[in-house]
């Protein structure tokens, strides 16, 4: 249990305690001050799940991932200081609505975050580090465990898949006894076959989630009135919001802020279909909302040091991509000035 009053994000006291994990950090200087910084603190109003967070119980903020994948780096490799550094960084080139929009009009949150790691140069210089030793490990150009190898599990999605897990009611075993099974090896999260077992099954659950209907609509949904709302807002500007400015200006706009209004009082009126793929790039625009998934983030724990076996699920969910979808409104607003 924790003696701590608060689980505090400011690293008040010299500690950082993560309340997913139990893991108590006592913090240097420069992690005081990251903590501290503008682009982390803007992590707190960021959803971490994005658009799903208008319809689900997945709402904690990317800032509680961003801390908990430091306390785990913390825990795993206490004496790297450079990847302790890059953890509560790692996240700052985020959109508003984390990946929602990403990629539209060139939109790339690792672009952005190099640029921003890069202006705190100044502040990691103070205390030994340079923003390339920083960016070097976001890159994988240096193993930090951080950033698991390709197609291994690494410590940032390991608690992307728990954190999720968790305020999804998927987890069976607590995180702070799944982590006592938990090492990292080589850079990958290494663990005994039963632990794997567990962590696969979130890992799969989280790709199954990704393309369920309220992930779909949402994430559907709020893309295309995005892409709107980009049209008649500077793009730089866009990617400074936090979640509460993104919805101010979108609420406003003259063209979808009462379709975003009517959506976010009631996203179950929109309906996501599945669409063949042969289909898909032959339809009407105007026949509804297209959205395609073309990625499910599938990274595997290894078993002493080997893939783990009986990954019939995994392998059927890569093997099912892409998909698309047609996102229609299935109820007609009723027109309340009358």
């Amino acid at each position: 249990m924790s003696d701590v009053d608060a689980a505090d994000t400011l690293g008040l006291g010299g500690t950082y305690f993560d309340p997913l994990w139990r893991i108590r950090v006592d913090l240097t200087p420069l992690e005081c001050e990251l903590l501290r910084s503008p682009w982390v603190r803007r992590l707190q109003f960021i959803s971490h799940a994005g658009a799903v967070s208008v319809a689900t119980t997945q709402t904690y903020s990317r800032l509680e991932h961003s801390l908990g994948v430091f306390a785990l780096v913390a825990y795993f490799t206490p004496h790297d200081v450079a990847a302790r550094a890059s953890a509560p960084l790692h996240d700052i080139g985020h959109l508003p609505l984390s990946h929602t929009f990403e990629g539209l009009h060139g939109l790339d949150h690792h672009a952005l975050g190099r640029v921003r790691i890069m202006s705190m140069d100044g502040v990691l210089r103070r205390h030994g580090l340079t923003a390339a030793q920083v960016i070097a490990i976001d890159d994988r150009a240096r193993e930090s465990g951080r950033c698991g190898p390709d197609e291994k599990l690494g410590i940032d999605h390991l608690d992307s898949f728990v954190r999720s897990g968790q305020a999804n009611g998927r987890t069976v075993t607590s995180p702070p006894l799944l982590l006592e099974n938990l090492r990292l090896t080589n850079g990958t999260v290494n663990t005994d076959a039963d632990t794997a077992r567990e962590l696969v099954r979130l890992i799969v659950a989280e790709a199954r989630a990704q393309r369920s209907p309220v992930n779909v609509v949402c994430s559907a949904v709020l893309r295309s009135f995005t892409q709107a709302l980009l049209e008649a807002h500077d793009d730089q500007a866009v990617t400074t919001w936090t979640d509460e400015e993104y919805w101010s200006a979108l609420l406003n706009d003259p063209g979808v802020g009462d379709a975003a209004a009517d959506f976010r009082r009631a996203p179950h009126e929109w309906i996501a279909t599945q669409v063949p793929v042969n289909s898909a790039a032959q339809r009407p625009a105007a026949s509804g909302i297209s959205f395609s998934i073309t990625k499910s983030y599938l990274a595997l724990p290894t078993v002493d040091g080997a893939r783990p076996t009986d990954l019939v699920e995994v392998t059927a969910l890569a093997d099912s991509l892409p998909l698309h979808f047609e996102i229609r409104r299935s109820v007609v607003p009723i027109d309340t000035t009358r």
